[in-house]
């Protein structure tokens, strides 16, 4: 396995775009993208390792509700996948980095309050859970720039990508699930990005954690094969991969069962073990806006 140096000379040709000024944070992360190279990767689990990880969700969170749920049994049997060489984001998108895009005019200010959160049927209390990370007065909440992004919809995730890649100079987008996957479990199919066994130390998780964000790459023990931080724990990830059909009690916000969802990978500050191997996924519908979601970029190429 590879621990890839940080790419500083991949992010393209002098931006161009007269936005690029207003945008040094976001810049400096494309700068700093990792490298995947071309190849085979071992993707999914097989049932032995799915019973290990409700076992382990079950002995770290005082509860068998994963496995009541059923929330591995949508992921792939394990098998070989073959990937073409690409770039992904160090750590996940910033505040501070986001910020730069709504000041730049394309997205407004990340805010929800308690009636539409309700709505969105999830579980997290608003008033203690939820309120902190709504920005105020168009900006971030003070203190947490460094911080991953959350509350961002898929579509305001895939847009700021996409604007990235404009004022880099090359095109940016969301990874694909497997690329996530195969950035955080390298080649030889590692459960989670630093190995096989649940660790509480290496992440920001519901296990040990401050039931809140962190600041991006805290947990540099938790680093993949690859170099990449944050692939689990902090916050899910955004990916481009649809999921067609909602699994039936599974983890997959089911408040839009009409609307397409698309499927996060990792896992989040309040998830307990078993969530955030590299194989486990759910899905969200492209709307919501959820504290336990953010995103990072992908790129084509090495």
């Amino acid at each position: 396995m590879i621990i890839a140096s940080l790419c500083a000379c991949g992010a393209g040709p002098a931006p161009l775009h007269p936005g690029a000024a207003g945008a040094p944070l976001s810049l400096a992360a494309d700068a700093r993208m990792i490298v995947v190279p071309a190849g085979q990767f071992v993707a999914g689990s097989t049932p032995e390792e799915r019973g290990q990880a409700y076992d382990d969700y079950q002995q770290s969170a005082g509860t068998d509700t994963a496995r009541e749920n059923k929330w591995f049994e949508r992921e792939e049997d394990r098998h070989l996948e073959k990937l073409p060489g690409y770039r992904i984001d160090l750590m996940p998108v910033t505040q501070a980095q986001f910020a730069e895009y709504v000041t730049a005019g394309h997205a407004q200010p990340l805010t929800i309050d308690a009636v539409s959160w309700k709505a969105q049927g999830f579980t997290q209390d608003y008033g203690t859970e939820v309120e902190r990370f709504v920005w105020r007065d168009g900006r971030p909440p003070a203190g947490r720039e460094d911080h991953p992004v959350v509350l961002v919809t898929w579509t305001e995730a895939d847009r700021y990508c996409v604007w990235r890649g404009e004022i880099a100079g090359g095109k940016r987008r969301l990874p694909t699930a497997h690329e996530f996957e195969n950035a955080a479990r390298g080649d030889t199919g590692v459960s989670y990005p630093w190995g096989n066994t649940f660790e509480a130390k290496k992440l920001n998780s519901g296990v040990g954690g401050p039931r809140d964000t962190v600041p991006v790459g805290t947990f540099t023990v938790g680093a993949s094969p690859y170099g990449g931080l944050d692939l689990a724990g902090n916050v899910f990830h955004w990916t481009s991969t649809p999921e067609a059909d909602v699994p039936a009690g599974g983890p997959s916000d089911r408040s839009d069962v009409l609307g397409a969802h698309m499927l996060v990978k990792g896992s989040a500050w309040d998830d307990f073990a078993g969530v955030g191997r590299g194989a486990s996924g759910h899905g969200r519908a492209r709307h919501v806006r959820h504290v336990i979601v953010g995103f990072r970029c992908a790129a084509e190429g090495t």
